[in-house]
């Protein structure tokens, strides 16, 4: 069909109906390294306005750490730009294996595999070492990407409710015949910050000889005592068979994720997984700064401990102000607003206070769960703590949410 002027209309259509719910998507430029502090354009064209980011996955405050962007830039210098090629073919260098058994080391696992992105991983990872005979069984609330990866895959697929043991038990029970089994989840679920009960998983996954897949993309370099992910809270470490994760978050927040676990299942996806083969290789300059994290990481854990203590300082000052909040007890704090338009008007008001924070809405969160979703670094000093609690009352106080029930906000403001 060609693009003709009754199509264009029907889609001018739709984005109008966006905007004029109040739910449109606007994108604000940044003009400076991503930081607690960042210059911001917004709307385009308004000049620039200096805020405190409360919302970025920067979680160690490593993006524009100086020791990391001197690797960078010595990665540049020693390896160039980028790769022209995928990794089989003459696209893998030393420093992509040097890196590969550094995350094997750190996350405690049997081997690692480079993607381009951890999006790219759970693309590539269930398609590879699962086949029609077998079955995944995820929790409702794993990511899209996960959903994504799931789809390419020829293996069944069933669902267990959020976190319920009960329910996934008997879904491993009524799967009992499958060649192989695949629970999967994610470590620290990004939307609501609460952590998947991995001891409990990998004794049913033990009991019923099912494999266990873990994103912890929102976990590794912060979660556990020495910052290796959820695996290491849980006291499971060496009994997850495949972990997921991100370099675009904690560990340097560029871009790049891998597959890390059992060396067959890491071996399958260097033979078969689609997104590894047929895109090109992490570059250099990404590779460099990333295995500076690595080392930064493995010298101490001051970064995550700090950020520990600024999430449960955040997370107090909310509680403390009649914020209605998501249970847990990772950096990830959303406050529940329930109502799309409203999540929107409390960021743009935030945003006149000087705090960058995005509200969430349908199809990101559940109809009716439309929060602002703030998210705690390493970088965040008390300062910006404080004057973010400040501005995030002010607007409370404004829209009469304070010390208010969730019915008496859906009442007010609707779902």
């Amino acid at each position: 069909m060609a693009f003709s002027n009754k199509v264009r209309e029907s889609y001018q259509k739709e984005i109008k109906e966006i905007q004029d719910a109040g739910i449109f998507k606007e994108e604000r430029f940044i003009h400076s390294p991503q930081a607690a502090d960042i210059e911001v354009e917004f709307p385009k064209g308004a000049g620039l306005s200096k805020v405190i980011n409360m919302c970025a996955n920067n979680y160690l405050g490593l993006s524009s750490h100086p020791e990391v962007v001197k690797a960078a830039h010595e990665g540049l210098d020693a390896r160039g730009y980028g790769m022209s090629s995928v990794r089989f073919i003459c696209g893998t260098q030393d420093i992509h294996n040097e890196l590969e058994n550094k995350v094997t080391e750190f996350l405690g696992t049997e081997d690692t595999i480079l993607f381009p992105s951890c999006m790219d991983a759970n693309a590539g990872v269930f398609e590879a070492v699962l086949t029609t005979d077998d079955v995944m069984i995820s929790d409702r609330l794993v990511h899209a990407s996960i959903i994504d990866g799931i789809r390419l895959c020829s293996a069944e697929h069933d669902t267990f409710k959020h976190s319920n043991m009960e329910h996934l038990e008997k879904k491993l029970q009524l799967h009992a015949d499958k060649r192989m089994k695949m629970v999967i989840t994610d470590g620290v679920f990004s939307m609501d910050g609460d952590t998947a009960k991995l001891d409990e998983m990998v004794q049913l996954c033990e009991k019923y000889d099912a494999m266990l897949l873990v994103d912890d993309s929102h976990a590794s370099g912060f979660i556990g005592k020495r910052g290796r992910g959820t695996h290491e809270k849980y006291g499971v470490m060496g009994k997850i068979d495949i972990i997921t994760t991100t370099f675009g978050k904690a560990l340097g927040g560029a871009s790049g994720g891998c597959v890390s676990g059992r060396k067959e299942l890491v071996e399958m996806c260097r033979q078969k997984a689609r997104p590894y083969l047929f895109s090109n290789t992490i570059a250099p300059v990404v590779v460099s700064g990333v295995l500076r994290v690595m080392d930064i990481l493995s010298q101490s854990t001051e970064r995550r401990d700090k950020l520990e203590a600024n999430a449960e300082y955040w997370r107090k000052g909310l509680t403390e102000a009649g914020f209605i909040l998501k249970e847990g007890d990772t950096p990830i704090v959303p406050i529940m607003l329930f109502n799309a338009k409203l999540s929107q008007d409390f960021s743009r008001d935030l945003y006149s206070e000087g705090i960058y924070a995005i509200g969430f809405f349908f199809p990101v969160v559940p109809k009716g769960q439309a929060r602002i979703r703030t998210q705690i670094s390493a970088g965040h000093e008390r300062h910006h703590l404080d004057k973010a609690l400040e501005a995030f009352t002010k607007i409370g106080k404004k829209y009469d949410i304070l010390g208010k029930t969730k019915q008496e906000v859906i009442d007010r403001y609707g779902m």
